[in-house]
Protein backbone atom coordinates (compact mmCIF):
# COMPACT_ATOMS: atom_id res chain seq x y z
CA UNK A 1 0.00 0.00 0.00
CA UNK A 2 2.80 2.47 0.59
CA UNK A 3 4.65 1.56 -2.80
CA UNK A 4 1.24 2.43 -4.44
CA UNK A 5 1.45 5.49 -2.68
CA UNK A 6 4.41 6.49 -3.13
CA UNK A 7 4.45 5.76 -7.17
CA UNK A 8 1.38 7.88 -7.61
CA UNK A 9 2.77 10.55 -5.64
CA UNK A 10 6.09 10.57 -7.86
CA UNK A 11 3.79 10.19 -11.11
CA UNK A 12 0.95 12.08 -10.18
CA UNK A 13 -1.32 8.96 -11.02
CA UNK A 14 -2.16 5.67 -10.14
CA UNK A 15 -0.30 2.37 -11.65
CA UNK A 16 -3.63 1.19 -13.74
CA UNK A 17 -4.01 4.88 -15.30
CA UNK A 18 -0.54 4.69 -16.79
CA UNK A 19 -0.90 1.38 -17.80
CA UNK A 20 -4.19 1.96 -19.61
CA UNK A 21 -3.74 2.25 -23.54
CA UNK A 22 -6.09 5.01 -25.86
CA UNK A 23 -7.55 4.93 -28.57
CA UNK A 24 -8.25 8.46 -30.10
CA UNK A 25 -10.42 9.35 -32.69
CA UNK A 26 -9.97 12.33 -34.85
CA UNK A 27 -13.38 12.56 -36.87
CA UNK A 28 -15.58 14.92 -38.07
CA UNK A 29 -19.63 14.59 -37.80
CA UNK A 30 -19.73 10.88 -39.52
CA UNK A 31 -17.73 9.32 -36.04
CA UNK A 32 -19.73 12.00 -34.04
CA UNK A 33 -22.61 10.47 -34.65
CA UNK A 34 -24.57 13.15 -35.84
CA UNK A 35 -28.39 12.79 -36.17
CA UNK A 36 -27.81 9.63 -34.17
CA UNK A 37 -28.44 8.78 -30.08
CA UNK A 38 -25.62 8.55 -28.12
CA UNK A 39 -25.25 5.16 -27.66
CA UNK A 40 -25.29 4.72 -31.66
CA UNK A 41 -22.32 5.83 -33.54
CA UNK A 42 -19.88 4.05 -34.63
CA UNK A 43 -16.86 5.05 -32.57
CA UNK A 44 -19.39 4.35 -29.62
CA UNK A 45 -20.13 1.23 -31.08
CA UNK A 46 -16.28 0.53 -31.09
CA UNK A 47 -15.92 1.84 -27.06
CA UNK A 48 -18.56 -0.94 -26.23
CA UNK A 49 -16.24 -4.03 -28.47
CA UNK A 50 -13.10 -2.47 -26.69
CA UNK A 51 -14.30 -2.94 -23.46
CA UNK A 52 -15.35 -6.22 -23.86
CA UNK A 53 -12.06 -7.72 -25.96
CA UNK A 54 -9.86 -5.09 -24.83
CA UNK A 55 -10.72 -3.92 -21.24
CA UNK A 56 -6.90 -2.85 -21.29
CA UNK A 57 -8.28 0.30 -23.89
CA UNK A 58 -9.73 3.07 -23.81
CA UNK A 59 -11.81 4.80 -26.80
CA UNK A 60 -11.68 8.75 -26.78
CA UNK A 61 -14.20 10.18 -29.58
CA UNK A 62 -12.24 13.77 -29.84
CA UNK A 63 -14.40 14.13 -33.43
CA UNK A 64 -16.57 17.27 -33.91
CA UNK A 65 -19.61 17.93 -36.53
CA UNK A 66 -18.47 20.40 -39.69
CA UNK A 67 -14.36 19.77 -38.96
CA UNK A 68 -12.22 19.78 -41.67
CA UNK A 69 -8.66 18.34 -41.93
CA UNK A 70 -7.37 21.86 -41.12
CA UNK A 71 -9.27 21.88 -38.13
CA UNK A 72 -7.89 18.82 -37.41
CA UNK A 73 -4.28 19.31 -37.70
CA UNK A 74 -4.99 22.95 -35.27
CA UNK A 75 -6.47 20.36 -32.75
CA UNK A 76 -3.86 17.46 -33.17
CA UNK A 77 -0.92 18.28 -30.89
CA UNK A 78 -3.25 19.52 -27.78
CA UNK A 79 -5.22 16.38 -28.56
CA UNK A 80 -2.28 14.27 -28.58
CA UNK A 81 -0.57 15.93 -25.62
CA UNK A 82 -3.47 15.61 -23.54
CA UNK A 83 -4.75 12.30 -24.40
CA UNK A 84 -1.30 10.25 -25.23
CA UNK A 85 -2.72 7.64 -27.50
CA UNK A 86 -1.27 4.39 -28.10
CA UNK A 87 -3.47 4.72 -31.91
CA UNK A 88 -4.95 7.54 -33.62
CA UNK A 89 -7.83 7.20 -36.07
CA UNK A 90 -7.49 9.83 -38.61
CA UNK A 91 -11.30 9.97 -40.30
CA UNK A 92 -11.08 14.01 -41.87
CA UNK A 93 -11.11 15.11 -45.15
CA UNK A 94 -14.88 14.71 -46.01
CA UNK A 95 -15.77 18.48 -45.36
CA UNK A 96 -12.84 19.28 -47.01
CA UNK A 97 -13.78 17.89 -50.41
CA UNK A 98 -17.18 18.59 -50.19
CA UNK A 99 -16.31 22.75 -50.19
CA UNK A 100 -13.72 21.25 -52.68
CA UNK A 101 -10.46 22.39 -50.70
CA UNK A 102 -7.15 22.10 -53.11
CA UNK A 103 -5.75 18.50 -53.19
CA UNK A 104 -2.62 19.81 -52.22
CA UNK A 105 -3.66 21.68 -49.04
CA UNK A 106 -5.66 18.65 -48.14
CA UNK A 107 -3.03 16.30 -48.34
CA UNK A 108 -0.66 18.66 -46.03
CA UNK A 109 -3.15 18.43 -43.43
CA UNK A 110 -3.76 14.78 -43.26
CA UNK A 111 -0.35 14.52 -43.62
CA UNK A 112 0.82 16.71 -40.71
CA UNK A 113 -1.79 14.87 -38.87
CA UNK A 114 0.05 11.66 -39.27
CA UNK A 115 3.24 12.66 -38.61
CA UNK A 116 2.49 14.60 -35.33
CA UNK A 117 1.29 11.07 -34.03
CA UNK A 118 4.16 9.66 -35.42
CA UNK A 119 6.36 11.57 -33.64
CA UNK A 120 4.50 11.03 -30.76
CA UNK A 121 4.69 6.90 -31.18
CA UNK A 122 1.17 6.89 -31.61
CA UNK A 123 0.33 3.90 -34.73
CA UNK A 124 -2.33 5.49 -37.01
CA UNK A 125 -5.23 4.48 -38.62
CA UNK A 126 -5.93 6.50 -41.63
CA UNK A 127 -9.80 5.45 -42.71
CA UNK A 128 -10.32 7.29 -46.49
CA UNK A 129 -13.33 9.01 -48.19
CA UNK A 130 -14.46 9.20 -51.34
CA UNK A 131 -16.32 12.15 -53.44
CA UNK A 132 -19.28 11.85 -55.28
CA UNK A 133 -18.87 11.51 -59.08
CA UNK A 134 -20.57 15.32 -60.02
CA UNK A 135 -17.35 16.88 -58.47
CA UNK A 136 -15.97 15.60 -61.64
CA UNK A 137 -13.76 12.58 -62.47
CA UNK A 138 -10.16 14.33 -61.62
CA UNK A 139 -10.76 15.51 -58.71
CA UNK A 140 -12.44 12.42 -57.39
CA UNK A 141 -9.72 10.31 -58.53
CA UNK A 142 -7.20 12.71 -56.71
CA UNK A 143 -9.37 13.15 -53.74
CA UNK A 144 -8.93 9.16 -53.33
CA UNK A 145 -5.78 9.33 -54.29
CA UNK A 146 -4.05 11.27 -51.19
CA UNK A 147 -5.36 8.89 -48.31
CA UNK A 148 -3.70 5.68 -50.75
CA UNK A 149 -0.53 8.11 -51.07
CA UNK A 150 -0.18 8.74 -47.34
CA UNK A 151 -1.08 5.27 -45.92
CA UNK A 152 1.64 3.86 -48.28
CA UNK A 153 4.31 6.93 -47.66
CA UNK A 154 4.27 6.84 -44.04
CA UNK A 155 3.43 2.85 -43.32
CA UNK A 156 0.30 2.77 -41.85
CA UNK A 157 -2.55 0.91 -41.29
CA UNK A 158 -5.12 2.31 -43.80
CA UNK A 159 -9.19 1.97 -44.46
CA UNK A 160 -9.63 2.92 -47.90
CA UNK A 161 -13.20 3.72 -47.76
CA UNK A 162 -15.46 4.11 -44.54
CA UNK A 163 -18.83 3.48 -46.58
CA UNK A 164 -17.55 0.40 -48.02
CA UNK A 165 -20.19 -2.01 -48.87
CA UNK A 166 -23.21 0.62 -48.32
CA UNK A 167 -21.68 4.13 -50.17
CA UNK A 168 -24.03 3.56 -52.91
CA UNK A 169 -27.81 2.37 -50.91
CA UNK A 170 -29.23 5.82 -50.32
CA UNK A 171 -31.45 3.82 -47.53
CA UNK A 172 -28.64 3.93 -45.33
CA UNK A 173 -28.16 7.31 -45.47
CA UNK A 174 -30.15 10.48 -43.46
CA UNK A 175 -32.71 12.48 -45.50
CA UNK A 176 -29.60 14.61 -45.96
CA UNK A 177 -27.70 12.31 -48.31
CA UNK A 178 -24.40 12.66 -46.36
CA UNK A 179 -24.48 11.23 -42.92
CA UNK A 180 -25.41 7.42 -42.81
CA UNK A 181 -28.14 5.71 -40.57
CA UNK A 182 -27.77 3.72 -37.75
CA UNK A 183 -28.12 1.00 -39.32
CA UNK A 184 -25.00 1.89 -41.12
CA UNK A 185 -23.22 2.47 -37.88
CA UNK A 186 -21.91 -1.20 -37.42
CA UNK A 187 -20.95 -1.89 -40.91
CA UNK A 188 -18.51 1.16 -40.45
CA UNK A 189 -17.29 -0.21 -37.43
CA UNK A 190 -16.42 -3.80 -39.11
CA UNK A 191 -15.02 -1.72 -41.81
CA UNK A 192 -12.64 0.31 -39.47
CA UNK A 193 -12.11 -2.87 -37.27
CA UNK A 194 -10.31 -4.63 -40.21
CA UNK A 195 -7.58 -2.16 -40.16
CA UNK A 196 -7.54 -1.67 -36.55
CA UNK A 197 -7.84 -5.16 -34.66
CA UNK A 198 -4.35 -5.96 -35.63
CA UNK A 199 -2.90 -3.06 -33.80
CA UNK A 200 -4.90 -3.80 -30.26
CA UNK A 201 -4.05 -7.63 -30.65
CA UNK A 202 -0.56 -6.71 -31.02
CA UNK A 203 -0.17 -4.53 -28.11
CA UNK A 204 -2.38 -7.15 -25.67
CA UNK A 205 -0.06 -10.39 -27.21
CA UNK A 206 3.51 -8.56 -26.18
CA UNK A 207 5.59 -9.02 -23.39
CA UNK A 208 5.41 -7.55 -20.76
CA UNK A 209 8.18 -5.01 -20.21
CA UNK A 210 10.86 -6.14 -17.83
Amino acid sequence: MIRVLVLTLLFGFPLAARSAQTILVMGDSISAGYGLAADAGWVQLLRQRIEKIAPNYRVVNASISGETAAGGRRRIDAALEQHRPDIVVLELGGNDGLRGARIETLQADLEAMITASLKRKARVVLVGMRMPPNYGADYVNRFEKIYADLAIKHRVAFVPFLFEGFGERHDMFQSDGIHPTRAAQPLMLETVWKALEPLVTKRRSAPAPR
